[in-house]
């Protein structure tokens, strides 16, 4: 089958490669969309935690099963599904909690000897499996993976009816939490970035204000003016120098930030306002089955507008393009999605 790897920092390739083998639990899925995420840009710009060329790439999908292992029950072939892609030891206390996303072991598309999603066909536990329903598209199913970073954002900031929210990056993860944070009762929802492709995309996804703040030394000020004072809640979704001192400069008294995205490097804030305003910062790490479900039953009932997130489809075969369009913020692109 033909597989697209990352095969070095910046060299993005087709590759052809053996069906992967299914066990006993695993079911076999033909990919018809995987998504670029700004993670597998990390891996493509060699800077990823623990996901390092070469490599399969990918763990995004929205495919139809074609073969299911003898002890499968819950899946047939033929079924439209997508993918909640990690998997923990199974025994630990975060496992059995639920928490699939502490577990010390977890595995994921890329790792171990596990091929990412995009390619032909992915092999997946049927535990990581999710039907879709008969109303929503492939389209729509392959955003069910990014959607629930930002529906498990929104839960760990406890977003509640009425809240002032800043959401700092307007990419695709930024703009899906946004989603979330309007379908939890956000009332006020302020996004920045500093292209404004991607905030015309925050507004038709919602947000009630936008801010660009390229070349702005003073947009913390210029954030509060807009909204008429200090956020409650502030999600990070974009991984630059500084952003933990200004989510906390825009935040309340006991109020609450949430990192999203990916950072490299060291990041520094003001102590005493955290400390002094009893103000909190909160990790974030992927999602639960929790956040999936809620995610498939929140595109299902039109909280995303899939038409703005996903701004290009191409072959796989152009893959090395989708890349470069992700990473130099080409073509006004936010979601790239390659087809097979």
């Amino acid at each position: 089958m033909k597989a697209v790897f990352v095969e070095d920092a910046y060299e993005v390739i087709v590759k052809e490669v053996e069906l992967p083998h299914i066990a006993d639990k695993d079911v076999l899925i033909k990919v018809k969309v995987a998504g670029i995420c700004g993670s597998d840009i990390h891996t493509y710009k060699g800077l990823h935690l623990f996901r390092k060329p070469p490599v399969i790439i990918g763990h995004e999908l929205a495919g139809e099963v074609v073969k299911v292992g003898d002890g499968v029950s819950k899946f047939q072939v033929g079924d439209r599904v997508t993918v909640e892609p990690q998997v923990g030891c199974g025994n630990c206390e975060a496992c059995l909690t639920g928490n699939v996303n502490y577990c010390a072991h977890r595995g994921a598309p890329g790792l171990n000897g596990w091929y990412g999603t995009m390619a032909e066909y992915f092999a997946t536990p049927e535990h990581t499996v999710f039907k879709l329903p008969d109303t929503m598209t492939y389209d729509q199913g392959v955003l069910v993976e990014p959607f629930a970073v930002g529906v498990h954002a929104v839960r760990k900031a406890d977003i509640q009816l009425g809240d002032k929210v800043a959401i700092l990056g307007a990419g695709p993860i930024g703009l899906l939490a946004l989603a979330a944070a309007k379908a939890a009762g956000a009332t006020t929802v302020l996004v920045t970035d500093i292209m404004d492709y991607a905030l015309e995309g925050a507004v038709k996804m919602g947000a009630t204000h936008t801010l660009n703040t390229l070349n702005k030394q003073d947009w913390i000020v210029e954030a509060k003016d807009t909204v008429g004072g200090d956020f409650d809640k502030v999600l990070i979704a974009a991984g630059v120098p500084g952003i933990i001192d200004q989510a906390i400069s825009l935040l309340r008294k006991g109020g609450r930030c949430v990192t999203i995205a990916m950072f490299h490097g060291t990041q520094t804030f003001d102590i005493v306002n955290l400390q002094q305003g009893e103000k909190e910062i909160v990790g974030c790490m992927t999602y639960t089955r929790e956040d999936t479900i809620a995610a498939i039953e929140l595109i299902n009932a039109g909280h995303v507008a899939e038409d703005v997130i996903i701004t290009h489809k191409l072959s796989y075969e152009e893959a090395a393009r989708g890349f470069r369009l992700v990473d130099k913020k080409e073509e006004s692109s936010l979601k790239v999605l390659v087809e097979f």
